[in-house]
């Protein structure tokens, strides 16, 4: 028996392929699917999609078979981003299934899953009963096998997000993508650089390994690492552009950066797009998750919004969306959630807000100033260290920090202490024996200080 509690983890279902994640498990996973979803035997459909990994194809088929066999139907749009697949989701009224590991290394693949309107299935809304059913017996389909469609939804989704964010009244603008040889690579054209129907943008892309190619020649598709970003940086300053922008594999994530070649914070860009959503929707209700930067409630609180603080995770930010009303989601990992875009993440529509909020702030003005006033503070970044007792070291961290008289402590996601101008949280891992650190302070000296002592309390007994 295989370890499935390694492989069916906190959002998706993710392994090595096929030592961990292979055809089989990907049949019973189909299976599992339709039986939580309700919709075995009935009149129901499941749309997939899969990546530009090689495992893909094959891991669609054998998923595509178990959900066929449990009676219910098959739509296949091929490759796909993962907002992509959340578009189809949403646009067909399908659940889904998406075949990626985003940006995890080649060897690896997985399955992002989601009810119909790309609602979010995690381990309490769905993947605890798909492992339970898988380990005590999928029962079988009444009788019925399935059909099988296809469907091309990709200038669909072009043509929605254009709806979205208007670029028609934009100024000129050059702008280096690096899609990573992920699925950037098959998105940005049908969107930004080529007609297909929609009317052109005053837009010079000029592209960065945008071959799909799930093997990652160039360097992993994980732009959350600062190496994966460097190729971008130099080619912006080469290129002499306005803006850089980076997609991970599957391209539900989007980074940032400026014409000095700098990589512009998350959490800035989450303030920029929460300030722009507010002035659509005044008063509206704003999600951030608990390691973003302060600026961003305080950046809400100044354009008259509501912010809602919430654990990390793309479940729990939808569902506090869903509860609340709001408008607009960020996350200081790189995913933007949007309300009009079925409270799912978009790599693509953070981007265009991006691009529009730059194309409009008038002649000769620059990213780096535009972003300026969102950069209040000086973090971190997210520090991953290896720690054989997580809660040992965390123990170790409150006791040093929680007494004090000036810090307000909770819980919430691991452990985060709060001082008047600086904070920290620590989290364990959900699937490694790491912790990890954020932290923030008003000034750089102030946030090392903090960072470093607070990296010797987590290593002691490592």
């Amino acid at each position: 028996m295989r370890d499935l509690g390694a492989i069916i983890k906190a959002y998706d279902v993710r392994g090595v392929y096929p030592d961990q994640l292979d055809e089989q498990l990907a049949h019973d996973v189909g299976a599992a699917f339709v039986r939580v979803c309700g919709i075995a035997d009935a009149e129901g459909a499941v749309v997939i999609g899969h990546d530009m990994r090689p495992s893909g194809p094959d891991l669609v088929a054998s998923f595509a078979e178990g959900v066929r066999e449990q009676g219910c139907d098959v739509v296949l749009i091929g490759l796909a981003s993962t907002d992509g697949l959340y578009y189809a989701s949403g646009a067909l009224g399908l659940p889904g299934a998406m075949f990626t590991a985003s940006h995890n290394p080649a060897k690896y693949n997985g399955i992002k899953l989601c009810r119909a309107g790309a609602a979010p299935v995690g381990q309490d809304s769905g993947l605890r009963e798909i492992r339970a059913l898988i380990e005590s017996g999928i029962p079988a389909g009444a009788g019925r096998i399935g059909d099988v469609t296809q469907r091309d939804l990709l200038a669909d989704y072009a043509g929605f997000l254009r709806s979205l964010v208007d670029l028609g009244s934009i100024r000129p603008l050059r702008v280096v993508v690096d899609a990573g040889n992920g699925m950037g690579g098959f998105t940005v054209p049908a969107v930004l650089s080529e007609d297909a129907g929609l009317p052109r943008l005053p837009l010079t892309i000029i592209p960065m390994y945008f071959e799909l190619d799930g093997t990652f020649p160039n360097h992993e598709a994980n732009p959350i690492e600062p190496e994966n970003m460097r190729d971008l940086q130099r080619r912006v300053l080469q290129e002499k552009a306005d803006i850089g922008l980076a997609f991970d594999g599957d391209a539900d994530r989007c980074f940032v950066v400026d014409e000095r070649g700098e990589i512009v914070s998350p959490s800035a860009l989450t303030a920029l797009i929460a300030q722009r959503e507010l002035a659509r929707h005044p008063g509206a209700t704003i999600i951030h998750n608990l390691i973003t930067s302060k600026t961003v409630p305080e950046v809400i609180a100044e354009n008259n919004g509501v912010a809602v603080r919430t654990r990390v995770g793309h479940s729990f930010i939808k569902a506090t969306m869903a509860e609340t009303g709001a408008v607009f989601g960020g996350e200081h990992s790189g995913h933007f959630y949007f309300q009009d875009f079925w409270r799912a993440d978009s790599g693509m529509l953070a981007a265009m807000h991006a691009l529009a909020a730059l194309g409009t702030a008038g002649p000769g003005t620059t990213l780096s100033s535009l972003m300026a006033p969102f950069q209040r503070y000086a973090a971190s970044g997210e520090i991953n260290t290896e720690v054989s007792d997580q809660a040992a070291a965390t123990a170790r961290i409150k006791a040093r920090y929680a007494t004090r008289p000036d810090v307000s402590v909770d819980e919430l996601d691991g452990l985060t202490i709060d001082g008047a101008d600086w904070w920290f949280n620590v989290r364990p891992s959900n699937t490694e024996p790491l912790l990890r650190l954020n932290a923030e302070a008003r000034d750089c000296d102030e946030m090392v200080r903090l960072r470093d002592d607070v990296l010797s309390l987590m290593r002691e007994g490592a």
